[in-house]
């Protein structure tokens, strides 16, 4: 029974990830279109800074593409661990960034890197267990 319970968790943390995966992907390249966007970049009050806020968030997709290719190819995938700290930490970039620039962030961006980041620290604990228990 208990392994039942843990084969399940474990599915449950790993399906996860790769939905925070295509989530964080996806959400970063409708980030380009104004009309696509999950967030509000209230482009017509703040014009470049909506516009480098929308490159900010493309570059973290292709990274994250990057990163996943890297670490599926090594097979170290306990490094999901750090990024998905760095993902937490973005919650208080983001918000650093909007009082810097004077520019209001989107609320959503809280849950949308808390999410992501979670799911990545979890995956990361994950493949940390399976490889300390080999």
């Amino acid at each position: 029974m208990t392994s039942i319970i843990v084969s399940a968790l474990k599915t449950i943390i790993e399906g996860n990830f790769l939905v925070s995966v295509m989530v964080l992907v996806v959400v970063s390249i409708f980030c380009i279109s104004p009309t696509h966007s999950y967030f509000d970049m209230n482009e017509e009050l703040f014009g470049a800074m909506a516009n480098n806020l929308r490159l900010i968030m493309l570059y973290l997709g292709v990274t994250e593409v990057l990163i996943c290719a890297y670490c599926f190819a090594s097979k170290r995938t306990q490094l999901f661990i750090p990024v998905g700290f760095f993902l937490v930490l973005m919650i208080g970039s983001m918000k650093f960034y909007g009082v810097i620039n004077d520019v209001t962030i989107d609320e959503n961006f809280q849950g949308f890197f808390l999410y992501t980041g979670l799911s990545h620290i979890a995956f990361g604990a994950l493949a940390d267990l399976k490889n300390n228990k080999n």
